[in-house]
């Protein structure tokens, strides 16, 4: 049987299992005051390789490495979580850890991926999203991949003395089928 599209091939990236080497590279990232800023409203602060194994699958939620098709280079992390089955709905998460890579595209591919993951793969109707609104490069590419703007947590997140929103976003399904 033939696919039109691969499930985990994007234009510049490919979802791919996390493995256990890749544990030292996500903690480089954690070096990077920056990332950790743009990455979730945590506490920036660094952290060691985990002597952990990848988390093993779960049924509520589905994380992915971020390689890239041209090197296989790992590059960040995505993933679908808090999947609330009943209702067919999802929360989406990405990190590019690599600087290099931030502002080419390579977001916006895996952001494509896993939408598309969510609605083809998983039958899903709706999926959410919360980025914070300093990260106007997230907000721009989440914008172009089709997500609406639907809410605002005010003064959510405090960064260095300094209050910012917290924007809430989705795409549901025929939204999504509409732009194909």
């Amino acid at each position: 049987m033939m696919f039109k599209d691969s499930l985990f091939r994007g234009k510049l990236v490919r979802l791919a299992a996390a493995l256990p080497e890749d544990q030292a590279i996500v903690a480089r990232w954690s070096h990077n005051d920056e990332y950790l800023r743009l990455a979730d409203d945590d506490p920036a602060r660094p952290a060691a390789p985990s002597t952990d194994a990848p988390m093993p699958p779960s049924h509520d939620s589905f994380g992915f490495s971020l390689r890239t098709l041209a090197d296989d280079v790992l590059i960040g992390q995505a993933g679908l979580f808090n999947i609330k089955w009943t209702n067919r709905t999802v929360m989406l998460g990405i990190v590019i850890g690599e600087p290099d890579y931030w502002g080419k595209g390579y977001g916006g591919d895996a952001v494509n991926l896993l939408v598309s993951y969510a609605f083809r793969e998983l039958n899903l109707y709706r999926v959410g999203l919360e980025v914070m609104s300093y990260n106007t490069r997230a907000v721009r590419c989440y914008e172009k991949a089709g997500f609406i703007h639907e809410g605002i947590r005010r003064g959510m997140i405090l960064r260095v003395g300094q209050r910012h929103d917290s924007l809430l976003y989705s795409l549901l399904y025929e939204e999504w089928l509409a732009r194909r």
